[in-house]
């Protein structure tokens, strides 16, 4: 008769109910997560990053809506570990780290991840003078990277570009330069970003980038 068949015809059922649901999940989008979760816990980002993500200068957050959510997940994660948020120069990430470990655990990192990429992508203000034209020549280095259109790519660990504030843009190059970020141990993107800075001679070569940045997707 068959396992199917010793079991009975309730048993049978419940069996092909359990094989149905797990086929189901199998199916599922791997890494699935509850975005309305992830907005409930947003509550407490929004207090500085506002309720769209669009940022604000005053509270040193950058605008964040549309980031995608590995790189969220990534720096949150950063955060929570101490290679981000732990220097005694890094204003804005002193503010964020007792704010990622609020967060319990990866399951909860993961949804407001999720909820944040979910935004649409901001257009901050141009806060910073810079020379577009000069800044796409000094632009060439970082496209290995984070590509010709500012767009980033998640193998190389590379956000986008594009939808950044300046003015933040600004302070993580020149903390990368000093080695305020990406001289940690353990954060080995940002020990990858760390020899890029150093090739932007001086600040105005940064704004110029970040200006020629500023122009990418529009």
């Amino acid at each position: 008769m068959g396992a199917i068949g010793k079991m009975g015809p309730r048993k049978a059922f419940g069996a092909a109910a359990l094989w149905a649901a797990l086929a189901v999940a199998a199916a599922a989008p791997a890494g699935a997560q509850d975005v309305e979760n992830g907005e409930r816990l947003f509550h407490l980002c929004a207090n500085c990053h506002g309720g769209e993500g669009q940022g604000a200068q005053e509270t040193f957050a950058p605008s964040i809506a549309g980031l995608p959510a590995w790189y969220v997940e990534n720096q949150l994660r950063g955060f929570r570990q101490g290679y981000r948020g732990q220097h005694f120069d890094d204003v804005t990430g002193m503010r964020m780290r007792p704010m990622a470990l609020w967060l319990e655990g990866d399951e909860e990192i993961r949804d407001v991840a999720a909820y944040v990429a979910s935004l649409p992508p901001a257009d901050p203000a141009r806060t910073l003078d810079g020379d577009p034209a000069r800044g796409q020549a000094l632009y060439a280095p970082c496209i290995a990277c984070h590509g010709p259109e500012g767009k980033g790519n998640q193998a190389l660990n590379a956000p986008p570009l594009t939808g950044v504030s300046d003015w933040y843009a600004l302070t993580q190059l020149q903390n990368f330069k000093a080695g305020i970020r990406g001289a940690k141990p353990g954060d080995a993107t940002g020990a990858l970003m760390r020899p890029m800075a150093m090739t932007l001679p001086d600040p105005q070569a940064m704004r110029d980038v970040i200006a020629y940045v500023m122009t990418l997707g529009r």
